[in-house]
C-alpha cells in the first residue's frame, strides 16, 4: 500500500482534532498504517515555531510577512522529517492543516499576495500536495463560539470576525477550485455523522481505490 496524505482543513472550532482521532481509531480498527501530525507543530522545531506563531504578543506583534515566512518554515521541516518518510514507508498520513490554510489565512485571511503564497508553498513542499482534503466547513461564529467554551484563545483566534469570514471565504473558493481533491463535509452535524461522512469519502477515494 502506497503513502497517502489526508489533510484535514476547516475554520476555528470546525472539529479537525476531533475528527482526526475518530479517523485514527477507524483506520487501526482497518489495520491500516497511518500516522498522525500538524502544521504548525509536527516536529520538534515546528513546535517552537508554533508558540512564537500561536501566543498572544500584543506588545511586540508578528508582522504579516514574518508570519507567512515561519509558516514556511514549519511546513519546508514538517515535510522533510515527517511527511516524505511516513509516505515512502506506505503510511496514511492525517494532517491538521495543510498549504491550503496559508493560502486561507495568510491570502484571504490577511490580503497577502496569492503570487508570493503559492511560490513558498512549492518551496516548502517541493510540489507534494495532499492526496485527499477533508473540509470541515462551520459557520466561523458557531467555531470561535465553540472554542471560546474549550480554552483560551490564541493569537489567531483571537483575530476579527470579518478576518475568520474571509478565511472561510478562502476555503469555499478552494474547494470549488479543487473539487477532485477538496472535499466538504458540514461540520455543523453530529461528529458521529460528519465522522460517517469522512469514511464514505475516503473509502471512495483512497482505500478502495
Amino acid at each position: 500500500m502506497s503513502g497517502k496524505l489526508i489533510v484535514f482543513e476547516g475554520v476555528e472550532g470546525c472539529g479537525k482534532t476531533t475528527q482526526m482521532h475518530l479517523c485514527s481509531q477507524w483506520l487501526r480498527d482497518l489495520s491500516v498504517s497511518f500516522s498522525l501530525t500538524c502544521e504548525p507543530g509536527g516536529t520538534e522545531l515546528g513546535t517552537h515555531l508554533r508558540q512564537l506563531l500561536l501566543e498572544n504578543s500584543e506588545d511586540k506583534p508578528i508582522s504579516e510577512i514574518t508570519e507567512l515566512l515561519l509558516y514556511g518554515a514549519d511546513r519546508a521541516q514538517h515535510i522533510e522529517q515527517e511527511l516524505k518518510p511516513n509516505l515512502a514507508d506506505g503510511k496514511y498520513i492525517l494532517c491538521d492543516r495543510y498549504t491550503d490554510s496559508t493560502i486561507a489565512y495568510q491570502g484571504y485571511g490577511r490580503g497577502l499576495s496569492m503570487s508570493i503564497i503559492n511560490q513558498l508553498n512549492y518551496i516548502a513542499t517541493g510540489g507534494l500536495e495532499s492526496d485527499l482534503t477533508i473540509w470541515l466547513d462551520i459557520d466561523v461564529e458557531v467555531g470561535l463560539a465553540r472554542k471560546r467554551d474549550q480554552a483560551t484563545l490564541d493569537r489567531i483566534e483571537q483575530e476579527t470576525i470579518a478576518f475568520h469570514r474571509r478565511v472561510q471565504q478562502g476555503y469555499t473558493e478552494l474547494a470549488a477550485t479543487h473539487p477532485s481533491r477538496i472535499f466538504r463535509v458540514d461540520g455543523s452535524l453530529s461528529k458521529e455523522t460528519v465522522q460517517q461522512r469522512i469514511q464514505e469519502i475516503l473509502n471512495a477515494h483512497l482505500l478502495n481505490s
